[in-house]
């Protein structure tokens, strides 16, 4: 069989899917094909002559990963998952758009065959194409070029370039000098308000040449196949940088009516529209026009390339580390990590942060695809493997990543190198810049992405920073996230055990730690279950729930109250979300329900209602001070939190 189509067999394939482009968002009366349209040429290289990939095995380790940044034009990407042969029918694409379709709005990991990252929000699949970068690139350092080699493809347009996250990833991955990641900027100088102009001015060229960057600007090519090829091919095999190719292209074409027109953006064609282009490409006026025998064609040859890519990484890998199993790449048990856990004793003392270094260094050789990185926070989150090397465009194997003032990057970046796998990200910053993360946060959770986001310096107890560095709203918002595993540790055994937890979960955890030092009340065995009792009674008149430092006040207020002849039970509830998995008769026996609950936390009350008959926590916003000042000032104290207990029983 030819291992390329034929130049006739190759333009049908672009009007079908443009005729696809066209034809879903008309059916869905929803959509953007302006830009599929146009990039459907170099779709159509990238998938039948560029990319290592196996449609019969999406999973494939060593499969090249492309990235729709732009997520807005999915339907391009469904249309060529349809032709290659992921899964995608005819049946699918007309139900673009709709509820419970294999075609969502934008492309969505885990749910569609083929797509690699969920992309939407724009920059954000830039910024993963980095993290899929460097995660490709470390574990060809450790596993070797004949296990791992790779390339990382992306497409971006205009609203990636200009959202701030792209200067951000772009300028870390010049410094790190990732020649195995390819960015195709889709230069068609529309956005949805109309030209370019009206908004921007930028020199993109020079500004990723500024960055480290190698650049192509291709020009005019956009429909021609061959020079498409070509200029891909010398991007990829570049090295020493990253490539940025810049390709001119005209949204809506070959529309005669909207070609190089911003209603060619997000309003779906009408069907006097669609008609008037079919015709121009000089195929049938009919939906979804795609003939049995061509599709057949097209993906028998993707099935032959990459059943022949495969099989050849097989051959390779045969005699290497079981680690490159597909079932195990990057994954570790909770008995591994657990045989080399650290216990720590009773009356310990170690702020959270400085214990969970602790924690991830002992684990280190239990988790051997572990990168942690820090956004220049390093040694104050704890998010440090010392002695385990710097990775750097001269040190891939290294572990430890620095990621600069890039927490928007850093975020991302994360999530691209967990859906990449092989890895198992873990990034820090103090938890009052969690706000510039927030949607990879978010991404990372939608996406069920392994990652673990490490937040220091958790509350007003930072002191003399101020109210710009003092958390009291992030740890509610982080919470109302669904699908994110939010976990703030008391003391150093918790921390140990929420390391523990996080290592395995399967999608994206927070911890969140404390800057000051904490004394360890617990075991830690209330982390599994999201909280637990740590002072029992025998006819407790109330219960107080502590979380992370402020445990030992809810401790301390007890130990009051007991003098006064109060009996309470003191309840340490480091995880919401993992308190909730469990059954009601078992969160009735750590919280019954009968008895006043008072939750003391040092932040916003916001959401403990459901947990807490009464609070007491910071609503508003803290001040420049000593920690201890603050705290005490704002009523986060032992005597503030047992007069409202008293008054709780009271009522």
């Amino acid at each position: 069989m030819p291992t390329q189509l034929s130049p006739e067999q190759d333009a049908l394939a672009i009007s079908i899917i443009r005729g696809i482009a066209m034809d879903a968002p008309l059916a869905a009366n929803s959509g953007h094909q302006g830009t599929a349209m146009a990039l459907a040429p170099l779709a159509h290289v990238l998938y039948s002559r560029i990319l290592k990939h196996d449609p019969t095995s999406p999973d494939f380790i060593d499969r090249d990963r492309l990235i729709l940044s732009n997520g807005h034009a999915s339907i391009l990407q469904y249309a060529l998952l349809f032709l290659s042969g992921y899964g995608l029918e005819i049946s699918d694409l007309k139900l673009f758009r709709q509820w419970n379709s294999a075609t969502p709005g934008h492309p969505e990991v885990g749910h569609t065959a083929g797509v690699e990252v969920t992309t939407g929000p724009l920059g954000q699949g830039f910024a993963n194409a980095v993290g899929m970068a460097i995660a490709e690139s470390h574990l060809r350092a450790v596993h070797g070029i004949e296990a791992i080699n790779h390339h990382t493809y992306v497409i971006t347009g205009d609203g990636c370039l200009m959202e701030g996250i792209s200067h951000e990833a772009a300028s870390l991955a010049g410094h790190l000098k990732l020649d195995h990641l390819v960015c195709i900027f889709d230069d068609n100088k529309i956005t949805i308000d109309g030209s370019t102009s009206l908004s921007c001015s930028d020199d993109a060229p020079a500004r990723f040449r500024a960055y480290g960057w190698n650049v192509i600007e291709a020009g005019e090519i956009a429909d021609d196949c061959d020079a498409l090829e070509k200029v891909l091919v010398t991007a990829r095999d570049h090295a020493g940088a990253p490539t940025l190719v810049v390709l001119r292209s005209h949204i809506g074409f070959p529309s005669p009516d909207l070609t190089d027109k911003h209603e060619a953006h997000g309003n779906p064609f009408t069907a006097p529209l669609v008609s008037a282009t079919k015709k121009v490409m000089g195929i049938p006026d009919e939906p979804f026009f795609a003939p049995d025998t061509f599709v057949s064609e097209y993906r028998a040859l993707c099935r032959e390339r990459g059943n022949a890519v495969h099989s050849e990484w097989k051959k390779r890998t045969q005699s290497v580390s079981p680690a490159l199993i597909p079932s195990t790449f990057g994954v570790a048990t909770k008995e591994q990590i657990a045989s080399v856990l650290p216990v720590f004793p009773p009356d310990t003392k170690l702020a959270t942060r400085q214990a969970f270094q602790k924690v991830l260094e002992a684990t280190g050789g239990a988790l051997p695809f572990v990168l942690a990185g820090a956004a220049d926070l390093t040694g104050n989150t704890g998010a440090k493997l010392s002695e385990t090397g710097t990775y750097s465009a001269e040190n891939r194997a290294g572990k430890q990543i620095y990621y600069g003032i890039r927490e928007h990057a850093m975020g991302a970046a994360m999530v691209g190198m967990a859906l990449h796998g092989g890895v198992l990200p873990v990034g820090g910053t103090f938890f009052v810049f969690a706000d510039y993360m927030r949607p990879a946060i978010r991404l990372a959770a939608l996406s069920r992405a392994r990652t673990v986001f490490v937040f220091s310096h958790d509350s007003v107890g930072v002191g003399e920073d101020g109210p710009t560095h003092q958390p009291v709203e992030q740890l509610a918002s982080l919470r109302a996230i669904p699908g994110l595993q939010v976990i703030r540790p008391a003391d150093a055994n918790e921390t140990a055990q929420a390391w523990l937890i996080a290592a395995t979960h399967d999608g994206p955890t927070a911890l969140i730690l404390s800057r000051q030092t904490v004394v360890a009340l617990t075991d830690g065995s209330a982390v599994a279950d999201g909280a637990g009792v740590i002072v029992s009674t025998k006819k407790p008149q109330a219960i107080i729930i502590g979380t992370g430092s402020e445990l030992s006040v809810a401790v301390d207020a007890a130990n009051v109250l007991r003098e006064e002849g109060i009996n309470v039970n003191v309840v340490t509830m480091p995880s919401w979300e993992r308190f909730a998995s469990l059954s009601k008769a078992r969160q009735e026996e750590i919280l019954p329900r009968l008895l006043p609950r008072i939750s003391v936390e040092a932040g916003t009350t916001f959401g403990w209602a459901t947990y807490a008959t009464d609070s007491v926590g910071i609503d508003r916003f803290g001040a420049s001070a000593p920690g201890n000042v603050v705290m005490a000032e704002l009523g986060i104290t032992a005597t503030h939190v047992a007069e409202a207990t008293r008054n709780a029983i009271a009522r």
